[in-house]
């Protein structure tokens, strides 16, 4: 769409809805009724009789009533689908005008970011599930989750695992009427009202917003990590307190190897479940040093305490044993980032 064409649209789109409170009682008014005089809108409305002949004037020249000029003058509702076909028309070519201008803005460049909005939050959950490669962590309302229920469905067929977690309870699906291995590996429902809302992706692109924010409450905020190390504090906090004490609606009994972890808790709880002479690949980094640090071996020991917030691996390099931990970790050797788990 040319530029003077947009600019024309945007003009008749905002000139049709440029309603004052008069317009709006009058026009609402006339459709309840389907035909009024200027003296019975006024006797159904606050407008003051003298405001009721300009106010019907300008509903008529937008052409959303028809006046009859009789004595006294009449003023009749127009079908809506027929007063608003022309603004319809004017939507759909402004929106495709304006698709064609638009340019996705860059919102990975910022670490950390604070949003406010409903809307952005909810775009920002979207970008989170789309970027994961591997794994998502993610605390929903039942409603978010049919919001987004065919793109978890795509990334549980792509071999993404999913940890998720529905709250509050007592709105959560039942799962004999509801097939949750469908979006997720592992599903939990939570009693809490307020839950909060929090995404990660593969350890690296976390959300983290209140329940209100999402329920167009007076508490309004989110917080997104996108490639930040405060990320983790996300995926701890979910992970911990509210993954805990969640109940389990389903899970998948048996999942093929090679596995990817970002979660080390994950990691070690389902290695502990597997047979067999079992070989880890760490990307990670140092834990004295702080470097870049990737360490292989067969996996000799796991540590998981009954609260599952600490948790290591110990691998047999052929150089000699190293423990593995998970973020911010202080007591072993390597600080782990990403995580494969395959057959030795």
């Amino acid at each position: 769409m040319h530029d003077d064409d947009l600019r024309a649209a945007l003009e008749r789109v905002g000139e049709t809805f440029d309603f004052g409170e008069y317009e709006i009682e009058a026009y609402l008014a006339v459709l309840e009724h389907g035909r009024l005089t200027a003296t019975e809108i006024a006797e159904r409305t606050d407008i003051p009789q003298p405001r009721v002949y300009d106010t019907v004037r300008s509903l008529a020249d937008h052409g959303f009533v028809e006046l009859q000029e009789s004595r006294p003058m009449q003023v009749l509702a127009i079908e809506p689908e027929e007063a608003f076909g022309g603004v319809r028309s004017s939507l759909d070519e402004l929106v495709s005008g304006l698709e064609q201008r638009y340019t996705a803005p860059a919102r990975d460049a910022e670490a950390v970011t604070l949003i406010k909005s409903p809307h952005t939050i909810e775009r920002y959950l979207g970008d989170v599930i789309e970027s994961a490669e591997f794994e998502l962590l993610l605390s929903l309302t039942p409603d978010l989750l049919a919001e987004f229920e065919d793109e978890l469905r795509e990334k549980r067929e792509a071999g993404v695992t999913i940890e998720l977690l529905v709250s509050p309870a007592a709105e959560v699906p039942d799962p004999e009427e509801y097939d949750y291995t469908d979006v997720a590996t592992t599903a939990r429902s939570r009693r809490g009202v307020t839950t909060p809302v929090a995404a990660v992706g593969d350890g690296q692109f976390s959300l983290y917003a209140t329940r209100e924010a999402v329920s167009r409450g007076e508490e309004r905020y989110g917080v997104v990590f996108n490639r930040s190390e405060l990320g983790f504090l996300v995926s701890g906090f979910v992970s911990t307190v509210l993954w805990a004490s969640g109940e389990t609606l389903a899970t998948t009994p048996d999942r093929s190897l090679p596995r990817r972890y970002a979660s080390l808790r994950r990691c070690v709880e389902e290695v502990e479940a597997l047979d067999g002479p079992l070989r880890a690949t760490v990307e990670g980094r140092d834990v004295l040093g702080g470097e870049p640090r990737d360490v292989a071996g067969e996996v000799v020991d796991t540590t998981r305490n009954d609260e599952e917030s600490i948790a290591s691996l110990t691998l047999d390099t052929g150089d000699g044993e190293v423990r593995v931990g998970g973020r911010v970790a202080a007591l072993e050797d390597v600080e782990a980032h990403e995580i494969t788990i395959e057959r030795a």
